[in-house]
């Protein structure tokens, strides 16, 4: 270890000065290395690791097959490589990729890290049902050109097979104006990337696509970068797959070390659960510029896996640790007791974004001289991101087995959809959605009123807490820019952390963490109007409305928790509605 302070037995460079944090991180690595946790659980697929319930072992020995992944995969290599020059020699000119949380984290941070190589096919990633950016993504490319991938683990999220149903459509659409009849048919330009069986038999049309790549099923979707869900789309993009999977497989063999001195994996996830169960459950990430991709990628990976009850609670109380990802940095005084910094850097880069902050490296040295842990990864090529994936998978594998809690399971995902589900029969019916109890949203044409709710929700956030912010929106850099500024002045003000999820994106990623986690959540819900609006073809409501239905879902969800939300309606401009935002927030805080 290469550490300034704290433990000396651990394979991970680690600045930390906090007596009591040691003491219990040098214990658990004398049990973790006793108990013999990394040969069980890496080398034997033992599941007692995690619980000596037969029920809970049987559940979790079903889960573990992404350990497999990079060496099962290794053989298909060479189908891939084809695969993908055969879309590249029939002349298509793009790939979409239509999936949600794990079916699309991957897959973006693949075409975000490399882009694609020349003669590669590009990929673009779908994973908003806002209808701006389902028109953003999709409308501007020839169908009869564009590769669609359907990604779905179960074969019924609805959002997949709502991009699904639409690009099905416009391709159906496009032959018809061409005049092409069968032989051809929409399926031709169309694979899938489901499970086995049940899963890719409830995918519309799933027999008439061109390819359907079928997943082992005991691969949980954020444990799936290195199955068919990265590694088509990696394959399109030009990737080389035999090295990314080279370094999986080497961080594996590392990982199979008892010893947590020689042990990356679990190094980092003693270290991850000792600091979230001793108050430092706030892992924030500085990334990198050209590796940025992989904070929302690891965000899901940690909320959806360590956000929950353990396994012999009492009282049903979650724990989990809470990803801060994109947050700008700031001055020490900014912060509570409650932060872990992971600095992860690319040989070579310049450093990270300027969103991010100047003189990175410098104030995190502050930070750990004011007594906060940072953690620090250095990653020595791009292609070395498989072994990232590796690292940081079975780090909250093994970060689990110290909160006591099932790491594979994601109890409160049903609840949001539950919700929403209900909100979409209204529309079924015609009697629209119903309102939500005690949350109705804030507009942002009245500011003094926006500034009043502001200011009283704000007495809710509890010292531990967090602040999340929600936003039901397009994506856009600008967006992204004036969600910073505020997360930031939240931030700065009230000395919590703040994450900032786009939906319903985060429903299958931190959506998880919301529920079952520890309740100190705050909740900022940010909401629009549509303009312009997209059908979904066999649905009797658009994009628009199952949009604002998850959003309604997810807000009654939290109150269902007794999680304060507070819902605030961008309306017809977001942009303008982001900046009254700010400003009544400023004014709410005090700001001058």
């Amino acid at each position: 270890m290469t550490e300034t302070k704290g433990s000396g037995s651990l394979a991970l460079d680690l600045t930390l000065d906090d007596a009591a944090l040691d003491a219990a991180l040098t214990a658990a690595c004398a049990t973790a290395r006793s108990e013999n946790w990394a040969d069980r659980a890496i080398g034997r697929r033992d599941p007692s690791v995690w619980s000596a319930e037969e029920i809970v072992q049987r559940a979790i020995s079903t889960r573990l097959g992404w350990l497999e992944a990079p060496f099962h995969f290794s053989d298909e290599t060479g189908e891939l490589v084809a695969f993908a020059g055969a879309i590249r020699d029939e002349g298509f000119t793009t790939a979409v990729l239509g999936g949600m949380g794990g079916s699309s984290l991957a897959p973006a941070l693949l075409a975000q890290v490399f882009g694609s190589a020349p003669g590669a096919t590009p990929v673009r990633v779908l994973d908003s049902t806002d209808p701006v950016a389902v028109a953003a993504t999709l409308d501007d490319l020839d169908p009869t050109r564009t590769l669609f991938i359907v990604s779905t683990k179960s074969g019924t999220t609805a959002e997949s097979l709502s991009f699904q149903a639409y690009q099905w459509e416009r391709i159906a659409a496009a032959l018809d104006a061409a005049g092409v009849g069968r032989p051809t048919q929409p399926g031709d330009f169309m694979v899938a990337i489901s499970d086995p069986q049940k899963s890719v038999e409830s995918i519309p049309h799933h027999d008439h696509l061109r390819e359907v790549f079928l997943n082992p099923p005991d691969v949980g979707g954020r444990y799936s970068a290195l199955t068919y869900v990265g590694l088509v789309p990696g394959a399109l993009l030009g990737l080389d797959l035999d090295e990314l999977l080279l370094h999986a497989r080497e961080m594996v063999v590392a990982c199979g070390q008892s010893d947590p001195a020689a042990n990356p994996g679990l190094a980092l996830g003693l270290a991850m659960g000792v600091f979230a169960r001793g108050g430092r459950d706030k892992l924030t990430f500085v990334i990198d510029r050209e590796l940025a991709a992989f904070g929302p990628w690891v965000e899901q990976l940690i909320a959806e896996s360590t956000g929950k009850a353990p396994i012999h609670s009492v009282d049903g109380r979650g724990v989990g640790v809470v990803p801060v990802d994109g947050e700008p940095l700031g001055a020490a005084s900014a912060y509570g007791n409650d932060r872990v910094f992971v600095r992860i850097t690319l040989a070579g880069s310049a450093g990270p974004d300027p969103s991010i902050g100047s003189n990175v490296d410098a104030r995190l040295g502050e930070l750990a001289a004011a007594g906060h842990p940072v953690i620090r990864i250095n990653v020595g090529s791009k292609i070395e991101i498989g072994a990232e994936f590796v690292r940081w998978e079975i780090a909250t594998a093994l970060s689990g087995a110290v909160l006591k809690i099932d790491p594979f399971d994601q109890p409160n995902v049903e609840e949001a959809k539950t919700n929403t589900r209900a909100v979409i029969a209204s529309f079924e019916t015609g009697d629209g959605p119903a309102a939500v109890p005690g949350d109705a949203a804030v507009s942002v044409a009245d500011e003094t009123a926006l500034e009043a709710a502001l200011r009283s929700a704000l007495t809710h956030l509890l010292p531990n807490g967090y602040a999340s912010i929600q936003a039901y929106v397009a994506q856009t850099p600008d967006r992204d820019a004036a969600l910073a500024r505020i997360r930031t002045l939240l931030r700065d003000e009230t000395h919590r952390a703040t994450t900032v999820g786009y939906g319903p994106r985060f429903l299958h990623s931190t959506g998880q963490l919301h529920k079952g986690g520890a309740p100190i959540g705050w909740f900022l819900q940010l909401v629009a109007e549509h303009h312009e609006d997209l059908e979904i073809p066999g649905k009797p409501y658009t994009f628009g409305q199952l949009i604002d239905a998850q959003a309604i879902g997810d807000a009654r969800t939290l109150g269902d928790h007794k999680l304060p939300v507070l819902r605030i309606n961008l309306g017809g401009d977001p942009d303008a509605g982001l900046a009254a935002l700010g400003r009544a927030l400023a004014a709410a805080l005090k700001v001058a």
